[in-house]
């Protein structure tokens, strides 16, 4: 009966180890933002994604730019998996920032899990001249 008992609390242990993993093993890290701020007051941005791409079914799909009221300032479209590419780093141009706003926010998506909990917060006052390097701790 000991070891019924024994291997009944292994296998619950086991199954929410495995449970947890897959729970939290396909969210995106966003690693690296670079942001340059071009003469036209648009900015240019350089994000690091790392995702267990699978394939057509499960990949990171886009990411988007936004102000702390949620308002989308700037779109990427990812178009295909990048399975053999990780991390990744796609760019992202034209993006306004309107006069006033000091902080914005990096977010991502992927096909099956939608948006990642693990937002990126930017301070621009940090920028050195046109330029500002964001990395993940």
């Amino acid at each position: 009966m000991k070891i019924f008992n024994r291997l009944n609390i292994f296998m619950l242990g086991f199954f929410t180890l495995a449970m947890f993993k897959a729970a939290y093993a396909d969210d995106i890290k966003i690693l690296t933002v670079d942001l340059y701020k071009g003469n036209d007051k648009s900015w240019l941005f350089k994000v690091t994604l790392k995702h267990n791409d699978t394939g057509w079914e499960h990949y990171a799909d886009k990411w988007q730019v936004v102000d702390a009221n949620g308002n989308v300032l700037g779109h990427r479209t990812l178009h295909h998996p990048h399975v053999n590419e990780q991390p990744f780093t796609r760019n992202l141009t034209g993006v306004v920032i309107p006069a006033g706003v000091t902080t914005i926010f990096i977010k991502a998506h992927d096909k099956v899990h939608g948006w990642t909990p693990n937002i990126l917060e930017i301070d621009l006052t940090q920028a050195n001249g046109k330029h500002l390097r964001v990395e993940t701790k």
